[in-house]
């Protein structure tokens, strides 16, 4: 039996299938159970009493955790004149017009976050085949399409994340890493299901928040009590 599952064995025994807890004891139980050799991040599975398939009941948003996500985030942003130097000084990490395209083009883009003016979305529209499959599209629902880039960097590098449900109505997205302090995590949690529920769509029927689970990336999911959290 390898260091690894022997590590693991005492934790697992104190998990129930299905099993709710309170938030606080269930981020311990993600801690405890976070073996990796890095530090992992604290994942969130929302389960949402929408439709998936309908496309007027998809949910998208961004959500600003106060606590941040612990991740360096890379962001190339898409704008001219002044746009571009304001981002730059925001701490843009890559700035450009049509030159940016190119790189885009090329497939040698190194970003996490992809942010782009209003008048660049003539050029950036041009790329969605490129930059959608990989969750990069700037969108205004999210933030990315804004007239102010220099405060769209800092929203994207202080801890904003983006989330949108699948096709089976589930949130997916990180809330921080497992290094971060029990109360950090719950804070940033709360903070991500009341934006999740302010973006409630009018055409949903029924309980709307209805599971929530969480996990460190290579530990076992948690199930979490809803009621536990202030949201």
């Amino acid at each position: 039996m390898s260091k690894h599952s022997k590590k693991q064995t005492p934790v697992r025994a104190e998990l129930v299938l299905g099993k709710q807890h309170p938030i606080v004891a269930a981020v311990e139980l993600v801690k405890k159970c976070a073996t990796a050799k890095f530090d992992e991040s604290v994942d969130v599975a929302l389960v949402l009493g929408i439709d998936g398939n309908k496309s007027e009941q998809a949910v998208r948003g961004a959500t600003q955790l106060p606590n941040g996500t612990g991740k360096k985030v890379r962001v190339a942003v898409f704008a001219q004149g002044a746009q571009a130097d304001a981002a730059k000084a925001a701490g843009a990490d890559i700035v450009g017009f049509e030159d940016l395209a190119e790189i885009v083009k090329t497939g040698k883009l190194d970003a996490d976050v992809v942010i782009a003016t209003p008048d660049a979305m003539r050029i950036v529209g041009q790329l969605g085949q490129i930059l959608g499959p990989k969750g990069l599209m700037p969108n205004p629902k999210v933030g990315t399409v804004s007239n102010d880039a220099a405060a769209a960097v800092k929203n994207a590098k202080s801890g904003q994340v983006r989330y949108r449900t699948d096709k089976n109505g589930i949130v997916h997205c990180s809330v921080g890493k497992v290094s971060f302090k029990p109360d950090a995590i719950k804070q940033n949690l709360e903070a991500l299901l009341v934006d999740v529920k302010r973006a409630k769509p009018a055409s949903a029927k029924g309980i709307y928040l209805k599971k929530l689970i969480i996990s460190s990336t290579m530990g076992p999911a948690i199930h979490v009590d809803l009621a536990s959290l202030n949201t």
